[in-house]
């Protein structure tokens, strides 16, 4: 009897800590506002990297994350050592979508050939990682990309997806939500972005003791065109309850990133820097407060 009483006693507590909001479980009022600023592609290139540390330094970014296969993680490596403090995730990348700047699979590619294409790369799209890999290459990728940031000391405090690869098949986002769990790390997962941008039911694969953030807001082409100021401006005046993220890439418009990202005008060197100069800036700072 005592135990069905306590189970009674239980349930109640159960239900009601799970009914809460996101920021009331951080600790915050029932109507707060709570953002990340989210800088993505650390590693892509030494202008990437320096962009980015100095927006977190000097500017509003307060997040990032790191993409393992890539040419300048070593450069962010050694900032993480230096500054402990800094909120580094892992930007799981099975993609590598630059014309010239190229890389490939961290697990030995004996072991992912599906990841890979003819020339020993990541595939440049989407659709040809999902026509070619499988779940169980897809796992062997992720945790080799996991097992090697930890080897080199990131402290990684979330995981999230290059061109949102793991969110479009059912299977990769189970892999994505296995390893989270293993490794007792928080995905970027969003219920509304799903519902609009993927065929994969989040609910299904998701409980209660997985984290899924409100909203996540990210400029796309029709909204560069507009002007990046207006875009993000808009965005942080509109803000609702609850956790949002906002998603940008920080860069300098100089001729390496000029060169990486050739053919690209989409989040190219003038996007990038244009992201950078908003997110450094003193109008986004007084936005903020």
């Amino acid at each position: 009897m005592k135990k069905v009483f306590l189970l009674f006693l239980l349930l109640p507590a159960v239900y009601a800590n799970a009914q809460k909001t996101l920021q009331e479980r951080l600790g915050y009022a029932k109507d707060a506002k709570l953002l990340i600023l989210h800088a993505d592609d650390l590693g892509m290139s030494h202008s990437e990297n320096a962009a980015t540390f100095y927006g977190m330094e000097h500017g509003s970014v307060n997040s990032a994350s790191i993409m393992m296969p890539t040419p300048w993680i070593a450069e962010a490596v050694n900032y993480q050592h230096n500054h402990r403090e800094a909120d580094f995730g892992l930007h799981l990348t099975l993609t590598s979508e630059w014309n010239y700047l190229k890389w490939g699979s961290v697990a030995s590619s004996s072991n992912v050939p599906g990841l890979l294409n003819k020339n020993g790369f990541f595939f440049s799209s989407v659709d040809s990682v999902y026509k070619s890999a499988t779940d169980a290459e897809v796992e062997k990728e992720l945790r080799a990309q996991i097992e090697k940031a930890k080897r080199l000391g990131i402290d990684i405090t979330h995981l999230d997806s290059h061109m949102g690869t793991l969110f479009g098949r059912t299977d990769y986002l189970k892999v994505l939500i296995k390893l989270a769990r293993e490794y007792k790390l928080p995905v970027l997962l969003c219920k509304p972005i799903f519902k609009l941008g993927f065929q994969v039911d989040l609910d299904s694969l998701t409980t209660d003791k997985d984290v899924t953030i409100d909203m996540i807001y990210m400029a796309y082409p029709q909204d560069y065109k507009n002007g990046m100021e207006n875009v993000y401006t808009g965005i942080l005046r509109s803000l609702k309850s609850g956790v949002s993220e906002i998603i940008f890439h920080a860069g300098y418009n100089d001729s390496e990133m000029q060169a990486a990202t050739i053919g690209h005008p989409d989040y190219g060197a003038e996007w990038r820097q244009a992201d950078f100069d908003f997110f450094s800036s003193d109008k986004c700072k007084a936005l903020l407060k």
